[in-house]
């Protein structure tokens, strides 16, 4: 691949996005052997000490193996990469991709009503703020007027949910998910405004979380977010090109 020279501002930052870039572009292969610290630093115009450091965080991630004294190899992010990674997968060059898109819609259709089971058994014996906190969150969201705000607070009221699961898997998923989902939000705001707008839905959920009743709490969740998902999902389908139907 042809290596570019970066700017000097947050040089490792731009250095591990131009790796990461290649290697879900395909220009860099899983198990492809990267130059050294020395011929990298001369090929990105940077210090070697800033290669060394993007290349412990791209290490740490799991997107390289690095061996001391030896090469740096490209793993199969598909394979090693945690849920960390979703955001640079989601929007790339300033544009959304449908595939990974879709594949959070699915995520969130699936795992949100065991979550929201679980706040459900947890919130009788939570402390009265978090239970407080979903209460405010609830009345936020009707407070608010138009997509892009009424899908802010909606976030709101799921971080309250996820606060009451009280579950760190949980709530490290949930912060994947939102950190993924944020850069898109003002492109997804219309298409999930019809269920932000449904009140009665959320109501229906807090009220069985609050209650402690797991199974309403579920129930009433996955009524609330299949239609919007299903939704999502099939104009994902129809929007998805042939060749990144396999990437995720």
């Amino acid at each position: 691949m042809d290596f570019q020279q970066v700017a000097r501002r947050q040089v490792p930052d731009d250095i591990v996005d131009q790796l990461v870039g290649s290697m879900i572009d395909g220009s860099l292969d899983p198990g492809a052997a990267l130059p050294s610290e020395r011929r990298l630093a001369e090929l990105l115009g940077v210090s070697r000490p800033a290669v060394r450091e993007a290349l412990q965080r791209l290490s740490a991630s799991r997107l390289v193996d690095v061996r001391h004294g030896g090469s740096t190899t490209v793993l199969d992010y598909q394979r090693n990469a945690g849920l960390e990674l979703l955001p640079r997968l989601l929007v790339r060059g300033g544009e959304l991709v449908p595939v990974v898109a879709r594949s959070i819609i699915e995520a969130r259709l699936l795992v949100g009503p065991e979550m929201v089971r679980l706040a459900a058994g947890r919130a009788p014996g939570a402390a009265p703020a978090a239970r407080q906190a979903l209460t405010d969150a609830m009345a936020g969201l009707g407070a608010v007027i138009g997509p892009i705000a009424r899908q802010r607070a909606a976030l709101t009221f799921w971080d309250a949910v996820v606060d009451l699961a009280d579950s760190i898997v949980f709530r490290l998923m949930y912060n994947s998910l939102r950190q993924a989902y944020e850069p898109a939000l003002e492109a997804l705001a219309v298409l999930l405004d019809g269920e932000v707008s449904d009140l009665d839905g959320y109501r229906a959920v807090t009220s069985a979380v609050l209650d402690g009743d797991a199974p309403g709490a579920a129930e009433a969740t996955d009524k609330l977010l299949r239609p919007a998902s299903e939704a999502m999902v099939r104009v994902l389908e129809v929007i998805t090109p042939d060749d990144e139907g396999d990437e995720t």
